[in-house]
């Protein structure tokens, strides 16, 4: 079987998109069969430049910013189309030379505008006024870019919906995404990850004072400044505490203002972006993880890493992470900030809870979210939808 997969954002970007395509096509590309041959050959379309990026030490073929005439040519003569995120000159030119296409959704851009459901200003979740037809609240949401630019992501929007309606498979990576999606022929796929060791169980109690810990882009939607205003709560109670900041993003200098202004710095340590290595030892020094997301989130790669490393968790109740995180951690009302500060303080003030959510964390990931069986369900959409084409 010859499988085009057409990711737009790849490494070396950085990001949830990024990790679980890498791993996908990685983990495709090396399967073989019970007499050693490859029945998968994976090829990667990108428009994510190299960079200093060895594409050669990956074992599936990559393209970079390829033609549209090339793209036309590699459709031509694949089996399978797999398109990660609703993009659309594939899916178009897919459908168009009848082959089998599956789209995986790694955002919400077939039901909202910018892609987030999320409103930014006034910084809040997206009740869902694209599918509840309330058509000029999405026009005022993006007239930031201008009029013509908001009226030109509406518009895709449609056309979005109206391709993805005619693909062979919807891919979510949870349920309560494809609830959200209304569109035909969904298959729930949940992320799985390279399983990893525990961390020492002495690392969540041997900090002092107690690290909690944010990972992620600092971006409006993360919630960051949520978690600030929660810092402020824990300080006013006279708790003794440190705030990890891992990542970077266009809000770093602006939260840096504000933890002066609120006079949090003492208590908050911007790390910055860290090599993977860097972040496993940081990270192993954490309490708590936090994830106050406001919204964006259509799986919560952030949450399943940190289950896997044991880490207790306290996180949004958006729909997303609680199917993610289960009963295996504490969640919040989302853009709740006194809520936050409780849950983190029922967690400080309880070590063996913490302990207790941290191992059930880690148990429902290995249950759950296991990278063989990710490449595996996927391998079988691709086996179903081609031997449906050759019908």
């Amino acid at each position: 079987m010859k499988l085009l997969f057409y990711s737009h954002f790849f490494v070396p970007s950085v990001g949830g998109v990024e990790t679980i395509v890498l791993s996908l096509a990685r983990g495709l590309a090396e399967m073989r069969t019970s007499s050693g041959e490859v029945p998968i050959e994976v090829t990667l379309l990108t428009q994510t430049p190299a960079d200093n990026f060895s594409d050669s030490s990956l074992p599936l073929r990559i393209i970079r910013q390829p033609a549209n005439a090339q793209l036309c040519r590699l459709i031509r003569t694949s089996d399978v189309i797999h398109v990660a995120g609703a993009a659309l000159l594939p899916i178009l030119f897919g459908l168009l030379f009848r082959k089998p296409v599956v789209v995986e959704h790694h955002g919400f851009q077939a039901i909202c505008p910018n892609g987030q459901l999320f409103i930014d200003p006034p910084g809040a979740p997206c009740p869902g006024h694209f599918m509840a037809g309330h058509h000029a609240a999405c026009l005022r949401c993006n007239k930031a870019r201008g009029w013509f630019a908001s009226c030109k992501l509406w518009l895709l929007t449609f056309l979005r919906r109206f391709l993805c309606a005619r693909v062979a498979v919807n891919i979510t990576p949870t349920v309560w995404l494809g609830n959200l999606l209304h569109l035909p022929h969904v298959q729930p796929v949940l992320h799985g990850l390279e399983i990893l060791p525990p961390r020492p169980q002495s690392s969540a109690t041997s900090s002092v004072p107690p690290v909690i810990a944010f990972q992620g882009r600092l971006v409006t939607t993360k919630g960051v400044r949520l978690l600030f205003e929660a810092a402020r709560i824990l300080r006013g109670q006279n708790r003794s505490f440190e705030l990890l900041i891992i990542g970077d993003g266009p809000e770093r200098a602006t939260l840096e203002q504000l933890a002066t202004e609120w006079q949090l710095s003492p208590h908050i340590r911007f790390a910055g972006r860290l090599p993977a290595g860097e972040i496993e030892a940081a990270l192993a020094r954490a309490t708590i993880a936090a994830v106050p997301s406001l919204g964006g989130e259509v799986f919560g790669l952030v949450v399943a890493e940190d289950m896997l490393r044991g880490l207790p968790l306290v996180a949004s109740d958006l729909g997303s992470f609680g199917e993610v995180l289960g009963d295996a951690g504490l969640t919040f009302r989302t853009a709740d900030p006194t809520d936050l500060a409780a849950k983190l303080a029922q967690l400080l003030d309880d070590p063996a809870l913490a302990a207790a959510l941290g191992q059930r964390a880690r148990k429902r990931v290995l249950d759950f979210l296991d990278r063989g069986r990710m490449i595996e369900d996927h391998a079988r959409i691709y086996r179903g939808v081609l031997a449906a084409s050759n019908k």
